[in-house]
């Protein structure tokens, strides 16, 4: 469920007509729902209800956006974060040091003594050399950093290739057959404590199947160090869950996700962890855009061109994503059509013959499902500014990130005298 919806032949966010926002920020511009975000924070909490205590940590890449974070830090979450400038984001959004998951395979010696001196609850080593990088570090600062093994557990994803992270030729983690001769050399060194494993498979999961699969593999993992005398105490599953895109998708509820590990987790006496993002954050977006003019094509089909462009949206370029198309004041009418932005790119084209709202010049519309890895991923490419972002919350609204013009990005370049 979302708080998109139509309200007397107009699309609102929550209480607030999307044309209002149009005309006070300009489009494109990203909109997000907190009432969305609140409630899916709560339906993944509600899921897990059966588990002793889990930890949760929003993924924040995501979406990184401080208003956003400091919704989900209101809602008891914590963050997983895979660089230095996103623990700066979470810190700054009130989320505990304690709750932050440092993961990702290239964490740098910089990031590594910063999160260390900000105290943060638990590293995610993604290979013996990262660990005895962070061994070393802690042990000189004088610390002793928590910290538990990633584990590549050569099973597919089922999803695209782009955001597939669990098999034996992606670059996370390390074997699963290699795991437990790595675990006693990182256990053994001072500075570190492991207490653990973790696993993430991939994004945009639609299937339980192989999450079950992975999970079943990490608990033999789990029997296997305990009975080399290793102390176990927190398994982190990560996160993955997919969300619905189009009609047709039928991604796992939570409910039943969390019914799942209840059971195969069972016997287990560890504290499992969880880093939920798109399902969170996925649609409790939309990026709302104008049409700029609709031009004949050379065939049958017109091209519906908006104002928005892969720079601002980069999933239906990078993955051939599918993002629901939707009129902000439907006429009732449909047309064919292929959607496409003004960046100078074949691959700057969101939906080829597609059946849509019938849009004219001038036409308020929006990108559906666009508030995980949206924003974030956005880019200046054809010297074209970075979108803003909207926070709604019932009848008000807020810009919670600034369009950041051209000539702003222009002006932080510099020309070097001998060029002069």
């Amino acid at each position: 469920m979302n708080h998109f919806e139509q309200i007397d032949g107009v699309l609102h966010a929550e209480q607030v007509p999307l044309p209002v926002i149009a005309d006070a920020v300009s489009t494109p511009v990203y909109v997000y729902s907190r009432a969305t975000l609140e409630r899916h924070a709560q339906v993944f909490r509600d899921a897990l209800s059966g588990l002793d205590n889990p930890h949760l940590a929003f993924a924040v890449k995501a979406n990184p956006n401080l208003a956003v974070l400091k919704v989900l830090a209101k809602q008891g979450y914590g963050a997983d974060v895979v660089s230095g400038g996103e623990m700066d984001r979470a810190l700054a959004a009130g989320m505990e040091a304690e709750d932050i998951v440092f993961s990702g395979v290239g964490k740098t010696t910089d990031e590594i003594i910063r999160a260390l001196k900000a105290g943060i609850g638990q590293f995610n080593i993604e290979s013996e050399e990262e660990g005895g990088e962070l061994a070393a570090l802690a042990n000189t600062m004088g610390h002793r950093a928590n910290a538990v093994l990633r584990i590549n557990p050569d099973v597919d994803a089922g999803t695209h290739g782009k955001i597939s992270t669990g098999k034996a030729d992606n670059k996370f983690g390390v074997g699963i057959h290699r795991a437990p001769e790595i675990y006693a050399r990182l256990n053994a060194l001072p500075g570190i404590n492991m207490r653990g494993v973790a696993l993430h498979i991939g994004s945009q999961l639609t299937s339980l199947d192989p999450l079950e699969t992975a999970f079943l593999k990490i608990g033999g993992l789990v029997a296997e160090l305990r009975s080399a005398g290793h102390s176990i105490t927190h398994v982190d599953l990560g996160g993955g869950l997919g969300v619905r895109y189009k009609e047709g998708d039928n991604p796992p509820e939570p409910a039943d996700y969390g019914a799942m590990v209840a059971r195969v987790t069972k016997g287990w006496n560890v504290r499992l962890m969880f880093e939920p993002g798109r399902v969170i954050a996925g649609n409790a977006g939309v990026l709302l855009t104008r049409v700029i003019r609709v031009k004949p094509g050379s065939g049958n089909l017109p091209f519906a061109i908006v104002d928005a462009a892969m720079n601002d949206l980069a999933r239906p370029a990078l993955y051939d994503a599918w993002h629901d198309f939707e009129a902000v004041e439907p006429n009732g009418r449909r047309l064919t059509a292929n959607i496409v932005g003004p960046v100078c790119e074949t691959g700057d084209t969101f939906a080829m013959a597609r059946d849509i709202d019938e849009i004219a010049a001038g036409d308020l519309a929006i990108f559906r499902t666009a508030g995980a890895y949206g924003a974030t991923m956005a880019s200046t490419y054809n010297s074209r500014g970075l979108v803003p972002e909207v926070l709604v919350d019932g009848d008000k609204f807020a810009i919670v990130a600034e369009r950041i013009a051209p000539a702003t990005i222009l002006a932080a370049e510099h020309v070097p005298d001998w060029l002069e």
